[in-house]
């Protein structure tokens, strides 16, 4: 019988019948295998083995030989990976594979009837299997004694064998082979040639571990005579290449100024390296712990600039406005000049991506003329790989902070901490209390895992960035200065782009000036671009550099540095702003990611059914709170609001389009409230009005976040009118003029006011 099965790809092993596997997959094609296996399938799937190592699936290296496999269990991963343990269950013919791409593969297959073998042959090659396996184990110890038992309650012939195979050391095209054998008085009989072989070669290993270990007592010997040879030499004036290569140490220990305990620690490691054998396997240990000790700037310090003004003109040559982060650096080496006591300040700069966190932060360290050093922690779930690994453990390695102050080469650079909104914690333990300790005041004595020492951080100029404040630790929260980067204006990035993006693409390029209209620059933006920042931005204009450059090279000609149609030199537009559309339930909602505000527009139908809420759109938690609130406050004020209540029998849906976006937060509430008022009541919202604010039961309107991002979502998507929370009123200083000049802004403190403005 044919039929359809989906196809797991293995590479470098292979599942058999009777056996078990655990995968782990991130990736979204393999995860759409295992949905495909769960619904239509029965959780059944098939598995089969690669023979080569290319990255892609390659049919011809495919066995046409598998094996059916179950899903047994199945677990979803807080970093989105799914994990799954399969068993095998039985071998299956592979008629045709169809639906081959880069990353996954569907099989047409039939299940291959096992062989019929008479009683006498199957008991006899039972008796001498289990004989031969039985004298296998006791004389090679590669298998437990459990495998005996595993055996001993089944007679079937398939069975044993594609157990006996699974606990074999063989290497993978072995057990393709062996699963590719359908015979299974053949596969009895290649067990018994390879139990031979293995139990042939664990014999020639024993006599070369016999011959290693009279080796060993020889070497020895020979060490106590080269502990003669080099007294010989120093006798006679010659030394060898270790002992110039201790004396080297040795000087450059004595140059370093630290203190006593460290010089003193150092002494005895490059001691113990003089003495030990070069062919211990210790030696590169100690020899790598040395040279990472004698390389960290223990007394070196850079001294910073004083010219204040020299400071700040640094500043505002690389980077445009951030006055906020600007001024805090002024502040910090004024008072520092003051007072030459004070510890460095901890900030933390927060932000979409692409406002310049990373790139300031250089700008810092240059303008104060200090040395520049970053890490990453996006990612870190570890904290060994801050703090670094005790050094008895395999591998160890320093932590990223005293690996990043050797980078530095200076005790006091500005060192910058990046993602650290990132970081995760598992039985690994917990990278957010490693950095605690760094941020701490009591930095001046951290010591490192792998150092075992105590090194002063007191004088570094710690500056993280962040995302999202929201997910940084309260406690490490605590320790940090916080500063918000907010996304740029349309005009902002106007001057981004003339004043510095352009001068430096046309540097690196080697070309002249560009010239670029005003208006140019704002289709660019607009129509091709969705940031906060400008990092696509820069990309988009290096793109068009990189157009102009290869036409001179190309056609030999002058080039003409004005761009006037965008078209050309980027293609069709990416972005439409005006998507948002004019019907009776959908109202125009602000919104705050993690590339700036936007707009998106609530969607909210009602139809026959038995009063249910449906909410759909990828809402987190939050936002279906949000919309459980706002239904409840409606139909507690259905008479205010002109709604006959018996629409609330109808089946109710709520609706945000982009459902491959996840969209979480309180701040829709009033947005969500006057979507369903116009579905109920079947009025029209003008899609040029926008809301944000969240919702209570009792219609009042609470404050929210990132207003000034989400009124710039709101200017670039053609929106005039915007309510928001009354208590937001101080946040409309943050908006730029240009902004407030078109856009009018209406403060409410309950629901009721947002209503009888609309009604009117």
């Amino acid at each position: 019988m044919k039929f359809n099965l989906p196809v797991i790809v293995l590479k470098g092993t292979v599942l058999l019948p009777e056996s078990e596997v655990k995968l782990e997959f991130n990736d979204e094609a393999s995860k759409n295998i295992i949905e495909e296996a769960e619904l239509f399938h029965d959780n059944n799937i098939l598995v089969v083995t690669q023979k080569g190592i290319d990255e892609n699936i390659l049919i011809n290296e495919l066995s046409n030989i598998g094996t059916i496999a179950h899903i047994n269990t199945k677990l979803e991963l807080p970093n989105g990976s799914v994990r799954i343990s399969l068993k095998g269950l039985k071998r299956a013919k592979v008629i045709e594979y169809i639906n081959v791409t880069k990353n996954s593969i569907e099989s047409i297959v039939s299940t291959i009837k096992n062989e019929t073998i008479d009683e006498d042959t199957n008991k006899g090659l039972l008796r001498k299997l289990n004989l031969e396996l039985e004298n296998y184990i006791s004389r090679v110890p590669y298998m437990s004694n459990s495998l005996l038992s595993l055996i001993s309650d089944t007679t079937d012939l398939n069975k044993i064998t594609d157990i006996i195979v699974n606990n074999l050391p063989l290497e993978v095209n072995k057990r393709i082979e062996y699963l590719c054998e359908i015979n299974p008085i053949k596969r009895v009989e290649k067990i018994l040639e390879d139990m031979y072989l293995e139990e042939q070669l664990f014999n020639i290993e024993k006599n070369i571990d016999t011959k290693v270990k009279k080796d060993l007592d020889d070497e020895e010997k020979n060490y106590y005579l080269k502990e003669k040879i080099k007294h010989l030499q120093n006798e006679i004036g010659e030394s060898s290449p270790k002992d110039e290569d201790v004396k080297n140490l040795r000087d450059k220990l004595n140059n370093l100024s630290v203190n006593g305990e460290v010089k003193n620690k150092l002494l005895y490691e490059i001691e113990r390296y003089e003495n030990m054998s070069s062919m211990s396997p210790e030696i590169s240990t100690i020899r790598n712990y040395i040279d990472f000790m004698l390389s960290l700037p223990w007394d070196k310090y850079t001294s910073d600039i004083e010219d204040l003004n020299t400071v700040r003109e640094s500043l505002d040559k690389s980077h445009y406005d951030l006055k906020e982060v600007k001024e805090r650096i002024i502040e910090y080496l004024a008072v520092k000049k003051h007072s030459k006591d004070l510890d460095a300040p901890i900030i933390c700069l927060v932000g979409p991506p692409g406002v310049g966190k990373t790139t300031l932060a250089a700008s810092i360290a240059k303008s104060m003329g200090r040395n520049f050093t970053h890490i990453s922690l996006g990612g870190v779930d570890d904290e060994a790989i801050i703090k670094g690994h005790i050094r008895t453990y395999i591998g160890s390695q320093p932590g990223k902070i005293m690996d990043g102050i050797r980078r530095a080469k200076s005790s006091n650079p500005v060192f910058l901490i990046d993602e650290i909104d990132k970081m995760s914690s598992n039985y690994k333990g917990d990278p957010r209390g490693a950095l605690l300790e760094i941020l701490d005041s009591s930095n001046k004595y951290f010591k490192d895992n792998y150092i075992e020492e105590e090194y002063d951080l007191s004088k570094v100029l710690f500056i993280a960035t962040a995302n999202n404040a929201d997910l940084i630790p309260d406690e490490l929260k605590d320790r940090l200065e916080i500063i918000n980067i907010d996304g740029y204006t349309e005009l902002e990035k106007i001057n981004i782009v003339k004043n510095y993006l352009i001068p430096r693409i046309c540097s690196s390029h080697g070309i002249k000036n560009i010239k670029i209209k005003d208006e140019t620059i704002l289709e660019i933006i607009r129509y091709y671009t969705k940031e906060a920042g400008v990092r696509e931005l820069e990309r988009l204009l290096s793109k068009i550099a990189r157009k102009l450059v290869t036409d001179k090279v190309l056609n030999n000609k002058k080039i003409n540095y004005t761009v006037n149609n965008v078209k050309n030199f980027l293609g069709n537009r990416i972005y439409e702003t005006d998507s948002l559309s004019k019907e009776v339930g959908n109202v125009t909602s602000l919104v705050y990611t993690a590339y700036g505000g936007d707009v998106i527009q609530i969607e909210v139908n009602h139809y026959k059914g038995n009063g249910n809420l449906i909410l759909t759109g990828s809402l987190g938690d939050v936002m279906m709170e949000s919309a459980q609130i706002a239904l409840s406050y409606i139909k507690s004020n259905y008479k205010l609001f002109n709604i006959d209540y018996s629409v609330f029998n109808d089946d109710i849906h709520i609706n945000i389009p982009n459902i491959a976006i996840k969209k979480e937060g309180p701040s829709a509430g009033i947005a969500i409230v006057t979507a369903l008022i116009s579905a109920l009541s079947n009025t029209i919202i003008s899609k040029n009005i926008s809301f944000t604010g969240e919702i209570s039961l009792r219609g009042n309107v609470l404050k929210v976040g990132g207003l000034k991002e989400k009124v710039i979502g709101a200017y670039i998507n053609n929106v005039d009118t915007i309510f928001i929370p009354y208590s937001n009123i101080g946040d409309l200083s943050k908006v730029p003029d240009e902004i407030k000049s078109v856009i009018s802004f209406i403060p409410v403190k309950n629901y009721i006011e947002v209503y009888n403005y609309l009604k009117n």
